[in-house]
């Protein structure tokens, strides 16, 4: 097909074809005079004239006008001598025929590369509704106008920028030309590629899978994937045989998976990948621990005890859902290797994200810069690639520079039923793996009962990612020959499937009949190597009763190594640092380079922030800034996610500094910080805008945060309001992954939260949630002493705090990286305040030996006389301004006590105790902006009266807030501003109770 690019490439083909023929089929010329290649293109009116300008072009591009010199360059010409061998005549009619039949061949073979995937022979079932033997109209070679007559023609082929078949062969016949196309395309492997818009890469695969005798397997690659399919297969059988109404999600109707996954990690390691991490569901999760990461089978066969003793403490998982990470000799290339799997839970594709984030940390760990050393490989169900939408967002991450992980490998186990849902049912895409498409990515289908093009097909995924850094999506079209689990009776809603699947034969026995037919292996030969691997299970099972105790640490996916080593679990260290290192980290973070044109109102608030530090104080922006500084500067690394949050949601932050003038020129203060204390190399800092994504990017951040406990990782919401989008995240992985998995994670969530007028998604990140997950027991036996704070925040699966200072919030983010262990801290993080002078920090409060404070006591004049004090108010977050201000203007600072809960959880007993003892006299009472059955009252009441019986009193605590309520704020300003009058005006009564 010809291509006109420069002039009439919006035209369609038929239209394209036209003009070049009026172009090359006019009446013959002479052309006299070689000045006249000097004439545009579209004044062309002969084959003989086209033919001298394009001989002209050969000798020397510039003699000819640039119109011809762009159509030789970018269309593909071909003069009419070469369009058919046997072409005599140069009449325009003859001509004109040959051209069109060169136009022709090159459609047949544009068709078969554009839609032969959608008749592969891909079903190992043979019940789907696209077959070879069906055929559509689209590739058979009449609708090319060719007859019968043409099939045993020769014709010329195009070159390889359209098509690899021909090898070293010029011509075909069109007989040979159609076989070859559909041994290519339609046989059992489909091939997606042609929405692909980079024509490097789309030629690349035509190379890959066109050139002859390319797929061609030699007698030792037959008998590794024999081998291979034998220890898949019967892996699961012994299973079966062992343990027959236990569920293990086996991988049986799809045992090609285990040779072809080997084959991505053995192609991969030839091109230098060290590292592997898999994320995947549990269906043939264990044999993918045993015969991918080689995870000793007596490990894994002992987790079928029900009698078997935990080491840990936590309530572990199930077996199929647990994570690991093994080191382990590749035999192929001898290299030694490391294969991580993922612990995941139920929730399908929620580890997709998390495994790519710690793919992406470990590559720059080991300065991984072009994910040529660490790489991901994702295994996906055929439901859920299709039908759970954090693979889009996980896809759509994947050329991000702050999240790219250079290429990810997709493996989807196609068993083309999800649960008991009929594909027709549970997607309107022709394929479950159409969502790749958006990023470019190659998709393959393979029929996953032919293991020789499983096989070779992941060896070209894993080429693709080596070459070119792109994700690449392999669809292994398989069946389940269970239900969905060995328990489940599948018949019942799949009849027609399973009456099928009864009647086939397993893929290693038909592999293994047509190496026997072939004489590739003898029938000895595949019996021992049956009987070898038979005989390793039932070693690895004797050797498993041998096994008492659980250890659910040997099934970590991220060891730390020696970070719990020589720490005393109960000491931190000093979160407060000197006052000159706040001072010269409080004046790098407001400079900019004189060269850097900055935005006038930008100048305005690093003038504010230099004025603060002459005044020895800090805002929200300034203390987050100097906290995070100061951990830079000793080596600890900081990232910091989310969307906005380079200049901050609320034009607060600025860590990104834009030039005016120049796109693109940037600086960041807390990536300048060489030199400025000797001896001292700072960590890097990432501060990085995210696609508009929670799911997948905070997925990504607990992935992130799993690799090195001494990086700080903090993911910011846009709204707290908007991290319920996220929720599976948060439920799945941070409120319990130490619990299910002895998985620590020191990750930061920032949840904007507050009631401000700015209505029902701009005001509450759902506090109450976060405390409900909360582990700790609100009628626990109280033992005071010198430990219990140090001792309740490791007996939590999380802090969760609502912080009202610069300073307290600078001290949470030191402790976080100071703590002898690690948990997540999730932070109301507030929004009127960030600009508030009331909420400022003195320097006092940051140096020294100055600590987080959970809880803030009273310090104005009610402490000073604590016995005439009538009401002591207990309140968290933003409230404590409004109420301070509330009081003072109707003078009760003398009566009414305010105590701020800093860290609500795990709830700060023996300081609140010492408050209340303080205040003898004083009534009690919780006072929050949220509505009553939202916010920390439902948390905090039954501990505090907790509290007050331990204390030996009978006090009720207050409640004043707002009313119950289904929406979590007013849409209207107005109404706001009322329900805030209504319960505020009667906090500072001391009379009210």
């Amino acid at each position: 097909m010809y291509r006109v690019k420069t002039f009439i490439s919006g035209l369609s083909k038929s239209q394209t074809l036209g003009i070049l023929l009026q172009r090359t089929c006019a009446s013959v010329q002479t052309v006299s005079d070689r000045t006249q290649t000097t004439n545009s293109f579209l004044n062309g009116s002969s084959s003989v004239y086209t033919e001298s300008m394009y001989e002209a072009w050969l000798q020397d591009p510039s003699s000819v006008h640039k119109s011809w010199d762009a159509y030789f360059r970018h269309g593909e010409f071909a003069s009419p001598s070469q369009l058919a061998p046997h072409a005599q005549s140069s009449t325009s009619v003859d001509t004109y025929k040959q051209s069109q039949e060169y136009y022709h061949v090159q459609s047949l073979i544009r068709s078969y590369q554009e839609r032969g995937h959608h008749y592969a022979d891909l079903d190992p079932l043979g019940i789907n509704d696209h077959t070879f033997s069906n055929m559509g109209i689209e590739l058979a070679y009449s609708h090319f106008n060719f007859g019968e007559k043409d099939l045993d023609r020769k014709f010329y082929l195009p070159d390889d920028s359209v098509t690899y078949i021909g090898g070293e062969e010029k011509t075909l016949t069109l007989r040979e030309i159609i076989r070859r196309l559909e041994n290519i395309y339609c046989k059992h492997i489909g091939i997606e590629y042609t929405h692909i818009n980079n024509e490097e890469q789309t030629r690349w695969i035509r190379e890959k899978f066109e050139t002859p005798r390319i797929r061609e397997f030699s007698r030792e690659e037959k008998h590794v994937t024999l081998a291979r399919l034998v220890r898949s297969q019967r892996f699961e059988e012994f299973l079966s045989t062992k343990w027959t109404s236990e569920k293990r999600f086996g991988l049986e109707g799809c045992e090609a998976l285990i040779p072809g996954m080997k084959t991505v990690i053995d192609r991969s390691t030839e091109f230098g990948v060290e590292s592997f991490i898999i994320g995947m569901p549990h269906r043939g999760r264990l044999n993918v621990l045993a015969n991918v990461c080689r995870k000793p089978l007596e490990n894994i066969f002992c987790q079928f005890d029900s009698k078997l003793n935990e080491e840990d403490e936590g309530s572990g998982d199930v077996k199929y859902h647990l994570g690991m990470s093994h080191h382990r000799l590749n035999r192929v290339t001898n290299k030694e290797i490391k294969v991580a799997v993922v612990a995941n839970p139920s929730h399908l594709e929620a580890v997709g994200p998390v495994a790519q984030g710690k793919t992406r940390h470990e590559q720059e760990c080991v300065g991984d810069h072009e994910g040529k050393r660490v790489m991901s490989i994702l295994l996906h169900g055929d439901a859920a690639f299709s039908g759970q939408g954090v693979v889009y967002e996980t896809l759509h991450l994947s050329d991000l520079p702050a999240f790219t992980t250079h290429g990810t490998i997709h493996i989807v186990v196609n068993n083309q039923v999800g649960f008991t849902t009929d594909p027709r049912f549970s997607r309107s895409s022709p394929y479950p793996t159409d969502v790749g498409r958006v990023i470019n990515a190659p998709i393959f289908h393979v029929n996953a009962d032919y293991p020789e093009e499983v096989v070779y097909v992941c060896k070209v995924a894993a080429e693709w990612r080596a070459t070119f850094g792109k994700d690449v999506v392999v669809d292994l079209v398989c069946y389940r020959r269970n239900g969905h689990n060995e328990n489940d009776n599948p018949y019942v809603t799949q009849p027609i499937m399973y009456k099928a699947i009864e009647k086939q034969q397993p893929v290693m026995e038909k592999y293994a009949d047509e190496l026997v037919n072939s004489g590739v292996v003898t029938k000895e030969d595949y019996k021992n190597e049956i009987e070898k691997y038979d005989q390793i299970c039932k070693k690895a099972y004797d050797d498993s009763k041998g096994i008492l105790v659980n250890k659910n640490s040997e099934w970590l996916d991220s060891p730390w190594g020696d970070f719990f080593v020589n720490k005393d679990q109960m000491k931190v260290a000093p979160t407060g640092i000197p006052e000159d290192v706040v001072q010269k980290l409080g004046i790098q973070s407001s400079s900019v380079p004189k060269d850097l044109k900055i935005h006038s109102s930008l100048n305005r608030v690093l003038k504010a922030r230099m004025k603060m530090i002459e005044d020895r104080t800090v805002d929200w922006a300034l203390g987050e800034t100097i906290a995070y500084m100061s951990l830079l500067i000793d080596g600890y690394p900081v990232r910091l996610s989310g969307q906005d949050v380079e200049r901050g949601t609320f034009s607060h932050r600025h860590h990104v500094i834009h030039d005016q003038m120049v796109d693109k020129k940037t600086f960041c203060p807390l990536n300048n910080l060489d030199g400025l204390f000797e001896g001292k190399k700072p960590a890097p800092y990432t501060v990085c805008n995210s696609s508009l994504s929670e799911y997948a990017v905070l997925g990504f951040e607990v992935g992130f945060s799993q690799v090195d406990p001494n990086c700080l990782v903090l993911w910011e919401a846009q709204f707290g309001d908007f991290a319920n989008t996220a929720q599976p995240i948060i439920d799945q992985f941070i409120s319990c992954g130490q619990d299910k998995w002895v998985r620590q994670l020191g990750l930061v969530l920032l949840l904007p939260h507050g009631y401000e007028g700015m209505g029902p998604e701009h005001s509450s990140a759902r506090l109450e949630r976060f405390l409900q997950m909360s582990n700790d027991d609100p009628s626990q036996e109280l033992k005071f002493g010198d430990d219990f704070a140090m001792q309740q925040l490791h007996d939590s699966n999380w802090f969760v705090c609502n912080i009202s200072t610069p300073a307290n919030y600078f001290h949470a983010i030191r402790r976080q990286i100071l703590l002898p262990f690690r948990r997540p801290l999730v932070n109301m993080s507030p929004k009127a305040i960030l600009r508030l002078p009331e909420a400022r920090s003195s320097f006092d409060e940051l140096i020294g030996d100055t600590e987080f404070q959970r809880i803030i006591p009273e310090t104005g004049v009610a402490s000073e006389n604590p016995k005439g004090v009538q009401k002591l108010v207990f309140c968290t977050g933003k409230v404590y301004y409004e109420i301070a201000k509330i009081r003072k203007v109707v003078e009760r600072e003398h009566q009414v006590a305010v105590v701020r809960v800093e860290q609500i959880s795990p709830f700060p007993y023996d300081l609140i105790r010492d408050e209340i003892a303080k205040y003898p006299n004083a009534s009690i009472s919780w006072v929050q902006e949220e509505h009553k059955n939202m916010g920390a009252f439902q948390y905090v009441e039954p501990r505090l009266r907790h509290l007050l019986n331990n204390m030996g009193r009978d006090d009720k605590v207050k409640y004043e807030g707002r009313f119950p309520a289904a929406s979590t704020a007013a849409g209207n300003k107005q109404l706001h501003e009322q329900e805030l009058d209504a319960f505020m005006s009667n906090v500072c009564n001391p009379d009210f109770y």
